[in-house]
């Protein structure tokens, strides 16, 4: 169990790092463009998901088309607005704001899947909202687009969660991932034509960096969830706003003030609590693929 949860950590810390490149290359390069490289590029690690015994037509065919449509929907649209809240927001903000996830799943847990949800749930939504407010402090700092976009990266993170409840149990984590990789690549490669730019030399290894980081990291998620339960997986990803930290105050000179830090904490404890109450009503983590919602 403990080389799973450390390869848990690791592929966060692959994202974290993806990430900070999708940042650096955002700056210079569309919105698009920096999608369709870094998709191209992860699809690489992902194909070492696949198990020698599982043939390929049940990895390329899925089970519920319809469904996993949606999900490709979700994981590209996640991706794009990644892509630009990333480049305009600092590292640890971003991921402040797309760590809203918990309480979309709640909202749509509530309305569309109809399960009841307890008073101590919808607190860990308040609170985390509260982290949000910390963190973003409307009315003393301007609200920016990329503000929403990160927002929307949750959105879109809330409906793969509550697809992947549907899926998890008839789909192969492969066909989820790369389905997704798959489509980011296609549509990013078509939307980036009108507005593209020849990377520059010194680009190139950022957008491969941006690409494995993200393959390397659902590698890794998918070895530690058959090394380990889930559940003690899923926690893990609240790392990355640490990750995010220390990499934004070495590379790109962002320091969270106290406000800042002290939102993101509730953030990442609002969330664990989530997950807690998941594993303890749902038992979620334990019958469904954990899955990145971005890239």
């Amino acid at each position: 169990m403990q080389a799973g949860v450390l390869l848990a950590f690791l592929a966060y810390l692959a994202f974290a790092c993806g990430d900070a490149a999708v940042k650096r290359a955002g700056a210079v390069l569309p919105v698009f463009e920096v999608g369709f490289f870094v998709s191209l590029f992860a699809l690489v690690p992902t194909l070492f998901t696949k198990r020698p015994s599982t043939p390929w037509r049940e990895i390329l065919v899925p089970k519920r088309p319809g469904l996993v449509a949606l999900r490709m929907a979700s994981g590209v649209v996640g991706g794009a607005l990644g892509v630009y809240a990333f480049s305009h927001l600092p590292l640890a903000e971003a991921y402040a704001l797309i760590f809203l996830v918990p309480l979309f799943v709640t909202i749509l847990s509530a309305t569309i899947l109809k399960e009841e949800i307890g008073a101590k749930r919808w607190g860990a939504v308040f609170v985390g909202l509260g982290g949000v407010f910390l963190v973003v402090r409307p009315g003393f700092r301007e609200i920016l687009p990329a503000h929403l976009a990160a927002v929307g990266v949750a959105l879109a993170g809330g409906i793969t969660v509550i697809v992947l409840r549907v899926l998890g149990p008839t789909e192969r984590r492969l066909t989820l991932i790369g389905s997704v990789l798959l489509a980011a690549t296609l549509v990013n490669g078509v939307l980036m034509l009108p507005e593209f730019v020849m990377p520059t030399p010194d680009l190139w290894p950022v957008l491969v960096l941006g690409g494995i980081g993200a393959g390397l990291g659902h590698l890794c998620i998918v070895l530690a969830t058959r090394l380990a339960p889930a559940a003690r997986v899923a926690p893990t990803q609240y790392s990355q706003i640490i990750w995010a930290a220390v990499i934004g105050a070495a590379f790109f000179d962002e320091l969270p003030d106290a406000f800042a830090i002290g939102g993101m904490s509730l953030v990442g404890l609002s969330g664990l609590f989530t997950f807690v109450r998941e594993e303890k009503k749902t038992n979620w983590w334990q019958r469904t693929p954990l899955l990145r919602n971005r890239g």
